[in-house]
């Protein structure tokens, strides 16, 4: 190994400056077990907090009014696109249509005897008694009759829709977030009975301006699990980061803060307006990372192992998790602050 065979000499560091050029910035490995320690690009991540949202909130509203009957959701419950969620009943529609089914069997009455009376008149007209004039009225007196039952028919048609628009549809499919109304309760047309959020959910994201720049569509994000408990990314349990990707960045700010939409797999089980840290790039710096793996713990401190067999202490920062970026998916590791620099070939321990 380098360390073993030069001296700290002036001719050792022009040495390893030159391998530190010619190598890739990446810590890559020398020979099976060993890496060669170069710094990397690595994202700056911020921890914000974002609320789930729907994509989109709509209403379902009565048609008609009158009183609520047959409340069958309740908050929470996912409906389907055109599930009765409610029902009006307007006691003054039953009346309605039985005074129009009553109008519209006097019609049909007259409409027989007008039926009646231009047979008689065609008879008369035919044997030379009758006049023209009779007939002709005859003839008139019957199609009024039929035009008066069409024009009740389509009247009792409007009363009947307007009892089918009792019942109060949802426009979309998703979960019910408020009822607005109670069972017994009176509504005008066009009161709203329930919100719905639409299966569709997205994180909203407000990031301090000074991040405004760094923040783009398509950017990846890493989301944490549910709860506002402190999660960083050195945390065990990083591989449970989920990621996401930013779908649309506004144009406008709003108290100081940027605004932006991420989506992100796995949502609908959240309450919409639940609040999770999310994890963002806000540039980028060079730092060396290692498998966390490869560092070795002795007496409340770090070391690592170089290739000659050495042992130097590090100082560890935080871990650094794997993010997808414009220079392809990066492994995660452990950022070392101090105690290596670049060219240096470091060796696993034993036993890990």
């Amino acid at each position: 190994m380098l360390r073993f065979l030069l001296p700290h000499t002036p001719a050792r560091k022009a040495l390893l400056a030159l391998l530190a050029i010619l190598l890739p910035l990446s810590a890559t490995a020398a020979e099976p077990g060993s890496l060669t320690v170069q710094a990397r690009p690595v994202e700056d991540l911020k921890a914000v907090f974002a609320t789930v949202e729907s994509v989109r909130e709509t209403l379902a509203r009565t048609r008609i009014g009158g009183t609520v009957a047959d409340l069958t959701v309740t908050e929470g419950d996912t409906v389907t696109v055109g599930q009765v969620i409610a029902t009006v009943h307007d006691p003054k529609l039953p009346l309605q249509r039985a005074a129009l089914d009553a109008r519209i069997q006097a019609l049909t009455a007259q409409q027989h005897q007008a039926e009646l009376e231009l047979d008689r008149a065609r008879q008369l007209r035919g044997t030379g008694t009758g006049t023209q004039q009779r007939l002709d009225d005859a003839q008139a007196a019957l199609d009024v009759a039929r035009a008066r039952i069409a024009a009740m028919a389509a009247e009792r048609s409007v009363v009947a829709q307007q009892a089918r628009e009792g019942e109060v549809l949802a426009p979309a499919a998703g979960r019910i977030l408020q009822v607005e109304v109670i069972d017994g309760a009176v509504v005008m047309p066009g009161e709203p009975v329930a919100s719905i959020a639409t299966d569709t959910y997205i994180l909203r994201l407000r990031l301090p301006e000074r991040h405004a720049r760094f923040l783009k569509e398509g950017d990846p994000v890493l989301v944490g699990q549910r709860g506002l408990a402190p999660v960083t990314v050195a945390d065990p349990g990083v591989t449970a980061l989920a990621r996401g990707a930013v779908r649309q960045v506004y144009p406008e700010m709003a108290g100081g803060q940027m605004v932006a939409d991420a989506t992100v797999d796995g949502l609908g089980d959240f309450f919409v307006g639940e609040r999770v840290r999310v994890y963002v790039a806000t540039g980028s710096r060079n730092a060396v990372v290692i498998p966390p793996d490869w560092l070795l713990r002795r007496f409340g401190t770090d070391f690592v192992r170089l290739a000659d067999g050495t042992e130097v202490p590090v100082q560890a920062g935080g871990e650094i998790p794997s993010i997808d970026s414009k220079a392809g998916d990066r492994p995660g590791g452990l950022e070392i602050l101090s105690g290596l620099k670049p060219g240096d070939v470091i060796v696993r321990p034993a036993g890990s």
